[in-house]
């Protein structure tokens, strides 16, 4: 399969990026994205602004998408910056691809994703679940972690905290309150865009407990 990823070079997405370079299953991976990654000869990865783009760049075509993106407000300065990382940018990549004739999908969302939550935040992982749902995707797929476990390039407020708690508590906390390892994402984001199993589904914060 020819395989196109956005948010290649966060936490998660640089997981499903080597995953999907290691994997005989995926023959190409496409990675457009505002940062140069390490060359590698399954791999093209044009460096590009989503917001400058029409579409009709030759490299949006695949057989299945995976989308990683995601910010925070103090990353991104503010709510409507936010909504336009996390929401905007995968919906439109979803309308790029689906035009070009992608039939798969697969979203990393957030526990909790509504778009009826008080808490914004969730309230956009939750609208852009439910336009995704309107593109038209054969297989569509929302994998929903809780705290993501991992070394990121820049540690975001309070989840520092909520790690080691989190992690001192496991053992007795119920699967779906655990930390969820970046690694253990990437794969579940992996094998659903190549399982590309017909209709909508969900994968939750405890399915994806070490």
């Amino acid at each position: 399969m020819k395989l196109l990823l956005v948010g290649a070079s966060g936490l998660v997405g640089s997981h499903v990026l080597a995953l999907a370079l290691a994997d005989p299953r995926v023959a190409r991976v496409v990675a457009p994205g505002r940062t140069t990654l390490v060359p590698h000869p399954k791999l093209e990865a044009p460096v590009c602004n989503l917001e400058q783009m029409t579409g009709d760049e030759p490299f949006w075509q695949g057989d299945a998408v995976i989308c990683t993106l995601g910010t925070t407000i103090k990353a991104a300065g503010s709510q409507a910056a936010l909504e336009r990382v996390d929401h905007d940018y995968p919906l439109t990549v979803a309308q790029f691809m689906h035009r070009r004739g992608a039939q798969v999908y697969v979203l990393n969302s957030a526990l909790g994703a509504n778009p009826q939550s008080m808490f914004f935040y969730n309230r956009v992982k939750g609208k852009l679940e439910q336009d995704l749902k309107t593109v038209g995707f054969r297989s569509l797929c929302f994998v929903r972690p809780g705290l993501i476990g991992g070394e990121r390039a820049e540690r975001r407020s309070g989840e520092g905290v909520a790690e080691v708690v989190l992690k001192t508590l496991g053992p007795v906390l119920p699967k779906a309150w655990r930390i969820n390892p970046a690694p253990v994402i990437a794969k579940a984001l992996l094998e659903q865009a190549i399982a590309a199993r017909p209709g909508v589904h969900v994968v939750s914060s405890a399915e994806l407990v070490a």
